[in-house]
């Protein structure tokens, strides 16, 4: 039965504000088994957060050794020693050595999760340093301090010292959550206190002895701490264990760690080489004998929960967590991005994973949205975060669901459901995207464009099998609308960014959900950027901004490679973006971009400067491929941005090095590390490379726009949602809206007029198509009835006819 010791409370409570720690993790780490819910990332040598019982809930904010003599000297692993860091052998595991940069000890530690429990184990060693005399080493004395964060956050936290099993035992508690913390060597003291005022680091910091030894911290930022006597043993393991009671999370501890630690870490191993065992051999593809392959497979494959499997996280990291407390961090990167989600269900099907892939499809079906979207983000167990309404991400689960298909990898799941849903969605929702992939403006994005067209596409060839040519026309004709009105919708005809280069696509045409269809192009909107400091210009033309967001509708086959645009879009991009770095060469985001670390070095708060974006070197390859070009240094810049450790980063610094910040050109920035997306893209370049194809290039979307461009669409489309300002002679308007409708319409200024029944669909609309005579001059006017209320719009509306 576990005691708790009741006799001395700690003081100084609730402690300093809480922060969780720096995005730009050196390793992430999990076992590869489900029964395993744990995982784990370190920074600096040590371990910062880990998750349990599910990929995106950090119950901890670091773990670290402290050492000192007791008189001369104190030492955390942040700030006092030299260090490096490895990657285990073909696992998420991590070997870690640490100096005294005086030569008194040398630390060597490995890092692992244990291969069932969900438990952190890591095995430590304390070695004589060169300088060091036995009597000196006598003296240290090493401490394992940790720092809970139990369910999301540092405050409301509660520690307690216990006496269990004739062992003293470190434990936190929070609501259902509780951590129990020991060593294989009997900890000689403990204590818990309030983080700031009374904890075991500020003790050892102020005088370098352990003056302190408190039973009991309750609601607040609390600290564990447990003393090693180092005269008695130099070698030892430490376990930190979970469980949703005391009893779950003190039994996985003893349980853990009775298993030597040696048998763990081969039991680990041994787990992980089964996951490689489906690998395609894309290591042939790569440039560094495809260390970066397989550690971006396993990355990809420690994304996924074990609860909740399928669902993927964006990363295992809270960028500038240093600078965030409990709700600025709660949602940090360890959320589902259907975008991301998707990406890395295809890469892992790219490197000949089939099953990781259909269960993300299956996740994702399952927590589609009634009307058939999907949220901006949500946590694992579908609950939506953030709430906004990006358009790629409802349509790039029918990619995944297409993919699947023509790769005969569906096995008995039916995904046409969710497959009509949300192209129903992207019909009725669209044009515009309340948010395009970078999450910060409404309008007309070339990406967003790109994606639900190539959707669109696959969702008709799923409707055309099962015989249902209507819905697959509608799909169709929808599809030919939106690509009709991509160079009037994201090409600027006026461009200014490069001189003699006027037509080239823009990051985006801004427009809010509800405003006419754009009918004047690029050229006089105003684009709004986010993120930008208080005495930063904010308003732009849109023609002014661009991004590579474009390249999108050649990766899918909207466009030829060779199309005069996007060759002409890509030099402006160069120019304006383009940056060079002893890596490799990478892109920003857009022109003044201003996600990322501060110009002064400090972490992004509110507004800082967006550097450059690994990923954007993956997509340039993509397109390179695509126009028949080699991709090696694309792959080897990739490489290049890699850590030591296998992880490719969200953003690297693009300015001189800055070696007082800890920044270097074409370095992680402190923004996340690793990213799932930048290791998709990687793996995905691999695999086109290897194919000498893009790999999500869709034949169907090319053999109906790409290879030889189509006759003008036909088909103007008018909705309440985005109403179309004008249509030309001879086209068919079409009236579209969500419920049953009667439309009175006129094209002679109401002298007479036509009562025509919308007819339904299977995707949640419903229409009336006018044809307009080719001789049509005067304004198309309607109204609608509503019969399911019994009541008419009560306006009139009017579309413009007009030859161009």
């Amino acid at each position: 039965m576990a005691i708790a010791k009741r006799s001395r409370e700690a003081f100084g409570g609730p402690g300093i504000e809480p922060r969780w720690t720096h995005g730009d993790k050196e390793g992430i780490g999990t076992s590869y088994s489900a029964s395993s819910r744990l995982w784990f990332t370190m920074w600096h040598g040590y371990v910062t957060e880990v998750y349990y019982p599910t990929v995106d809930f950090p119950q901890i904010r670091d773990l670290q050794c402290l050492m000192t003599d007791g008189a001369t000297f104190f030492h955390d692993e942040l700030r006092c020693r030299e260090y490096r860091i490895e990657r285990l052998d073909n696992m998420l595991g991590y070997a870690v050595e640490s100096d005294d940069p005086d030569g008194r000890y040398i630390l060597r530690k490995q890092v692992i999760a244990d291969p069932h429990l969900p438990c952190l184990l890591q095995h430590t060693r304390v070695q004589r340093g060169p300088a060091s005399v036995e009597t000196d080493f006598a003296r240290l004395k090493l401490y394992v301090l940790c720092a809970p964060h139990l369910e999301l956050g540092g405050w409301g936290n509660n520690a307690y010292v216990m006496h269990v099993a004739g062992r003293d035992v470190l434990v936190a508690h929070k609501g259902n959550t509780w951590l129990a913390m020991m060593a294989t060597q009997p900890f000689s003291r403990c204590s818990v206190g309030y983080v700031g005022t009374s904890d075991g680091w500020t003790d050892l910091a102020d005088g370098f002895q352990m003056d302190w030894e408190f039973d009991r911290a309750t609601d607040g930022n609390v600290a564990l701490i447990g003393e090693i006597p180092i005269s008695e043993t130099q070698e030892f393991t430490v376990g930190v264990a979970f469980g949703n009671r005391l009893s779950r999370a003190l039994t996985t501890l003893f349980q853990s760690l009775t298993v030597p630690f040696d048998a763990q870490r081969a039991r680990a191993r041994e787990q992980w080489s089964r996951a490689d065992r489906s690998l395609l051999p894309l290591h042939e593809q790569s440039q560094d004998g495809g260390n970066l392959y397989r550690a971006s497979h396993q990355v990809l494959l420690a994304h996924e929960d074990k609860t909740y499997q399928g669902a993927m996280i964006a990363s295992l990291s809270i960028p500038w967590g240093e600078a965030k407390s409990d709700g600025d961090g709660l949602g940090g990167y360890h959320l589902v991005w259907v975008r991301d989600l998707v990406q890395a269900a295809t890469a892992l099907l790219a490197a000949g994973n089939r099953q990781t892939p259909l269960r993300s499809l299956i996740y994702l079906a399952i927590n589609q949205l009634p009307d058939g979207g999907f949220p901006q983000n949500f946590w694992i167990d579908g609950r939506p975060y953030w709430k906004g309404i990006q358009l790629d991400e409802v349509a790039f689960p029918i990619l995944l669901a297409h993919r699947l298909w023509r790769e005969q990898a569906l096995e008995e799941f039916d995904p046409y459901p969710m497959v009509l849903a949300a192209a129903g969605f992207l019909v009725r929702c669209g044009p515009a995207t309340e948010e395009e992939r970078w999450e910060e403006i409404s309008g007309y994005s070339p990406s967003t464009l790109a994606v639900s067209i190539a959707a669109l596409i696959c969702a008709a060839n799923f409707a055309r099998d099962r015989r249902d040519e209507e819905t697959a026309a509608l799909l169709e004709e929808h599809a030919d609308f939106l690509e009709s009105h991509i160079e009037n919708w994201a090409v600027t005809n006026n461009g200014t960014l490069v001189p003699g280069i006027l037509r080239h696509f823009v990051r985006i045409n801004p427009a809010q959900v509800g405003d006419p269809l754009p009918n004047r192009g690029v050229d006089e909107a105003i684009v709004t950027l986010n993120n930008r400091a208080p005495w930063q210009r904010v308003h732009f033309p849109a023609r002014e901004i661009i991004d590579g967001g474009f390249l999108d509708f050649v990766r899918y086959g909207v466009r030829r490679a060779d199309d005069p645009i996007i060759v002409d879009s890509l030099r402006v991009v160069d120019a304006v973006l383009k940056v060079d770095t002893p890596y490799g060469r990478v892109w920003r985001r857009y022109n003044h971009d201003s996600y990322g670390q501060r110009s002064d070095g400090g972490p992004f708060e509110k507004f800082g400067h967006g550097a450059g974006w690994p990923l954007l070197t993956g997509e340039r390859g993509h397109y390179e491929l695509a126009a028949g070009r080699d991709v090696t240094s694309y792959i080897r810049w990739l490489e290049g941005f890699a850590t030591p450790t296998g992880l490719l980063p969200e953003q690297v610094w693009d300015r001189a090095d800055w070696p007082e910040q800890h920044l270097c050109l074409g370095r992680p920035t402190g923004a996340s590390v690793p990213l799932v997306w930048a290791h998709s893209e990687y793996i995905k370049l691999l695999r086109s490379a290897r194919d000498g194809r893009v790999f999500d290039f869709i034949p169907e979307v090319a053999a109906r726009y790409g290879s030889a461009r189509r006759s003008r669409c036909q088909l103007e489309v008018w909705s309440l949602h985005s109403p179309s300002l004008s249509a030309r002679p001879g086209c068919t308007l079409r009236i579209l809206a969500n419920s049953p409708f009667r439309l009175r319409w006129s094209l002679d200024g109401w002298r007479a007029h036509h009562d025509t029944p919308a007819k339904s669909t299977e995707l949640g609309f419903h229409y009336v198509d006018i044809r307009l005579p080719e001789q049509a001059r005067e304004p198309v006017q309607f109204t609608l009835y509503w019969p399911e209320t019994d009541r008419w719009e009560g306006r009139n509306f009017s579309v413009v006819i007009a030859a161009e």
